[in-house]
């Protein structure tokens, strides 16, 4: 376990990916920043989660993995272009002297990168696949808490030996919130508005599209909000789908970038999603959330009154990867509109 007698002066978080793991894992931002506030917090994640990144004032520096491009540049042949930008990073990396790299993907790629920055103390979350011979120390992630980010939350309290000095941190920045009003604008949404989020990696965390659209007709006839799509570029086929059965629905998925995302639901009077990242990131930023569980049951706790957890344990779940229903999914299907939109009703009125 690492010693905390000796302040850290420079320190390097490393959590190259998910959307939703970033966004859990940023309330290290603040737990750090409060036991050690002279320190340099600097953080490496791969380029798609820059925005969520950057433009927080409690992290000195972000560095970013540009892996889609240096899978280009492999892909091209484009050796030299490709050797000349890791080093430069490793380079960038190495000079900053790191006395603790807190791994907190616990994989390989993450360990290399880890073992790369040249860091003193390398301090792995759980490290697997090879990765534990890499780090310093390893902590178990494995964790009893129903709050959300909880492994990172146990983290922060090892190696800061404070408590309650967790809360997820993202920062949206101006432009982004610029950006989000113009496209809200350009779509015809003026006044009040609901964002959905209705899409995941795995299908047995999905719910089900003909739902999301009565949903969606409800919140606009009986509360007249807008209601708002929000996805990424991969799931652009599947809300065409959604946006077929839904008169008035306003689908800008993979029409906004992660930035501008996270500025239309940081206004949104409410939010429902999945076990998604964008569902993690309306928690994130205070935005009253239904988040609705099944397969997987990240946290039930999420720390903030505007927020409130669906979720039905069945002896099955969450069975995570391994669905064992042959594809019912019936830990979803107990979720009924009825449910959903109750749910939504009680925040509202809780808001308001």
């Amino acid at each position: 376990m690492p010693e905390i007698d000796s302040p850290p002066q420079r320190i390097l978080i490393i959590r190259l990916s998910a959307i939703g793991d970033v966004i859990m894992a940023s309330g290290l931002i603040p737990a750090l920043r409060k036991a050690y506030p002279n320190a340099r917090i600097a953080w490496l994640t791969e380029s798609a989660n820059a925005d969520l990144l950057r433009h927080n004032p409690h992290l000195d520096q972000v560095y970013l993995w540009p892996r889609g491009r240096w899978r280009q540049l492999r892909r091209e042949r484009r050796y030299r272009a490709f050797a000349r930008e890791a080093f430069d990073l490793i380079r960038s990396l190495r000079v900053e002297r790191f006395d603790w790299v807190i791994d907190l993907q616990g994989l390989l790629k993450s360990g290399v990168w880890a073992w790369l920055s040249g860091g003193r103390r390398r301090i792995g979350l759980g490290s697997r696949e090879g990765s534990q011979f890499l780090m310093t120390e390893v902590i178990d992630r494995r964790v009893d808490d129903l709050r959300i980010g909880k492994e990172y939350r146990m983290l922060a309290e090892t190696l800061t030996g404070q408590t309650d000095t967790f809360e997820l941190d993202i920062a949206v920045s101006e432009d982004d919130r610029k950006g989000a009003r113009e496209l809200l604008e350009s779509a015809g949404v003026t006044g009040a508005y609901a964002v959905i989020c209705p899409f995941t990696t795995r299908p047995q965390k999905h719910w089900f599209d003909e739902r999301w659209a009565e949903l969606s007709v409800r919140l606009a006839g009986e509360r007249r909000l807008a209601v708002v799509m929000l996805g990424g570029p991969a799931d652009k086929a599947r809300a065409e789908i959604i946006a077929r059965q839904t008169p008035g629905l306003i689908n800008l998925a993979g029409r906004t970038s992660l930035g501008q995302c996270a500025a239309i639901i940081e206004k949104a009077r409410l939010s429902i999603g999945v076990d998604t990242g964008l569902t993690h990131l309306g928690i994130a930023l205070g935005a009253p959330t239904v988040a609705i569980f099944g397969s997987t049951r990240p946290y039930l706790d999420t720390g903030r009154a505007t927020a409130r957890v669906l979720y039905e344990r069945f002896e099955c779940s969450p069975c995570r990867r391994r669905p064992t229903c042959g594809g019912t999914f019936d830990c979803m299907r107990l979720h009924t509109v009825d449910k959903v939109f109750g749910a939504a009703i009680e925040l509202l009125e809780k808001r308001s």
